[in-house]
C-alpha cells in the first residue's frame, strides 16, 4: 500500500549498485505520490592526524560524489521526477537522520560500499533504521 501523502524521499547515495536500486524504488515511489527526491551523499570525516594521510581519498571521493549525483539526477529526469542532490561531510548515519527532518520517508539500500569503507561505516542502514523518526524502506 502506498501512502499517497509522501512528497519528500530521502535516498541516501554512495554509489553502490544497493542505493541504486534503492534510488529506483524511490523513483517509483516519487511516480505514484507526485513526490520530490533529494539524493544525500556523506563523506566521512576521520580524526584530524589521519585527515591529512587521506585527503586525497577524500577529494576522489568528493568528484565520486558528483559523478554519481549527476547520473541519479539524469535517472530521475528520464521518469519526470524531480531531484535535489546534497553532499556533505560528516557521520553517515547521523548526517542521514539529521538531514530526514522534513522529509516524509527515507529509502535506503541494505548494504553501501564494502571493504575498507564498510570496516570504518559499520552498518549505516541498520542504525538509519533504528535512529530515524520517519518511515525508512530498505532495499536489498
Amino acid at each position: 500500500m502506498i501512502r499517497k501523502n509522501i512528497k519528500k524521499i530521502l535516498v541516501p547515495i554512495d554509489g553502490s549498485k544497493n542505493s541504486m536500486r534503492g534510488l529506483d524504488e524511490a523513483i517509483y515511489l516519487a511516480r505514484q505520490c507526485h513526490a520530490t527526491i533529494t539524493g544525500l551523499y556523506v563523506i566521512p570525516i576521520y580524526p584530524r592526524n589521519f585527515s591529512d594521510a587521506i585527503m586525497p581519498y577524500q577529494m576522489h571521493l568528493t568528484k565520486s560524489a558528483k559523478k554519481f549525483m549527476q547520473s541519479s539526477k539524469t535517472r530521475c529526469a528520464e521518469k519526470g521526477i524531480v531531484f535535489k542532490s546534497k553532499i556533505i561531510f560528516g557521520s553517515p548515519s547521523i548526517e542521514i537522520n539529521e538531514m530526514a527532518k522534513g522529509f516524509d520517508i527515507i529509502v535506503i539500500g541494505s548494504r553501501g560500499q564494502s571493504g575498507l569503507k564498510e570496516i570504518f561505516l559499520g552498518s549505516v542502514a541498520n542504525a538509519v533504521v533504528h535512529k530515524s523518526k520517519i518511515p525508512v524502506l530498505v532495499i536489498k
